[in-house]
């Protein structure tokens, strides 16, 4: 007797929880089903494939192994269409990092217009081999950067409506410091290549195209306005006439991503951070002011805000007016732009919020779950963006 209750009670919750007959059923949300395809252990393993080539500095053997690397995980998602921009680069520009006065407040920071946040604390690059305790990897980062030839590699998702636009989706896999530059720029890299893994399986349309593209030479300048001075004349050009296909279409958006995993808070009266992620840590997108397209920009990262509000799991996503030092300002003045971070870069970053920055310590093993999860919600907050924003579909 008790089975058969269970079962009369199981089919009255059935039934109760149906739809009314001849009530349309919603159709499954396709872009919440592609953010479900995003795994945390993908996205760390990404990363940790970055790290064997340490820092990948410009110019460098282990620059181009990693870039070849690259190509050959974007071909494996099904993103085949890989390509390299080539362009040369000389010397390396002087990154002097001068003692810090004696008087904190004649500390100057880059911030970008940002007023700066927290007790000053003095930041720079660090170019002491010795300062890396690993040897191999000190071995790795050794040989130093080579003037000449440089490539970058994109890939495309071809949209099916509006093949000739479409959004740019970045990161860049250039390091210095004498680490694994695991966060910078590691995770933005992993971040792209995973929404790239997602929007490139067979199942998944788009109506407008999507480009992959991970810079070289961001910490020298190079890489992304190299694309813009080639590129950006052939925007929505069919070429042959009447094929049907864009090798530049015309760029709608561009939305970079440089450092995502370390949010730790402002440091301590003594200079030193937490180790534990803040539980108030958030997303950063950040648009730039006093550009061409802020207005554009502005709105394209309200839209990922968006996004984020509806498809991220754990971290929310704020907006700032002041991006800078990354590839998005080559483009914010020819198209809307954005940069998804850890951290507001000038007024955070450059007051010494993120003691990885720039040193040894920025190796895979630094960081933890909590702070993998934080990059990881910024791939669901673009991945949920430019699926919207691009008219994607998933094919049953």
């Amino acid at each position: 007797m008790r089975k058969t209750s269970a079962r009369l009670l199981l089919c009255a919750l059935a039934i109760s929880s149906a739809p009314a007959l001849g009530q349309p059923v919603s159709p499954p949300d396709p872009v919440r089903t592609l953010v479900q395809r995003l795994d945390l252990e993908k996205y760390k393993a990404t990363i940790k494939g970055l790290t064997q080539f340490g820092d990948r500095r410009q110019g460098t053997a282990r620059n181009r192994a990693a870039i070849d690397w690259i190509e050959a995980q974007l071909k494996s998602y099904g993103c085949t269409n890989t390509e390299r921009l080539k362009y040369t680069f000389g010397e390396e520009p002087p990154h002097a990092v001068a003692p810090p006065p004696a008087d904190s407040s004649q500390v100057k920071f880059n911030v970008g217009g940002a007023r700066a946040r927290g007790i000053p604390r003095q930041t720079g690059v660090n170019y002491d081999p010795n300062a890396q305790p690993d040897a191999r990897i000190r071995a790795l980062d050794t040989p130093p950067a080579v003037p000449g030839p440089r490539e970058e590699v994109y890939c495309t998702k071809i949209g099916t409506t509006h093949p000739g636009e479409m959004y740019i989706v970045s990161g860049r896999m250039d390091g210095i410091g004498f680490g694994e530059a695991a966060n910078d720029d590691g995770s933005g890299t992993a971040l792209v290549m995973e929404v790239a893994r997602i929007l490139s399986s067979p199942d998944v349309q788009t109506d407008r195209s999507i480009r992959f593209i991970l810079w070289n030479n961001e910490e020298t300048g190079g890489g992304a306005a190299a694309y813009v001075a080639q590129r950006q004349a052939f925007q929505g050009k069919e070429d042959p006439v009447g094929s049907g296909r864009y090798p530049e279409p015309k760029w709608l958006g561009m939305i970079q991503h440089d450092m995502m995993l370390f949010d730790h808070g402002m440091p301590r009266a003594d200079g030193s951070v937490s180790k534990e992620q803040r539980p108030e840590a958030d997303v950063n997108i950040e648009f730039r002011v006093d550009s061409k397209f802020a207005a554009q920009s502005q709105e394209l990262a309200w839209a990922l805000e968006r996004a984020n509000e509806n498809y991220a799991t754990d971290y929310p996503a704020a907006i700032g007016s002041h991006m800078t030092n990354t590839d998005s300002g080559s483009f914010q003045d020819v198209v809307a732009s954005v940069s998804l971070r850890e951290l507001e870069r000038g007024s955070q970053v450059g007051n010494g919020w993120d003691p990885q920055w720039h040193q040894p310590t920025d190796v895979y093993t630094t960081y933890n779950d909590k702070d993998f999860l934080l990059g990881l919600n910024a791939a669901q907050t673009t991945l949920s963006g430019v699926a919207r924003l691009a008219g994607v579909t998933v094919k049953k």
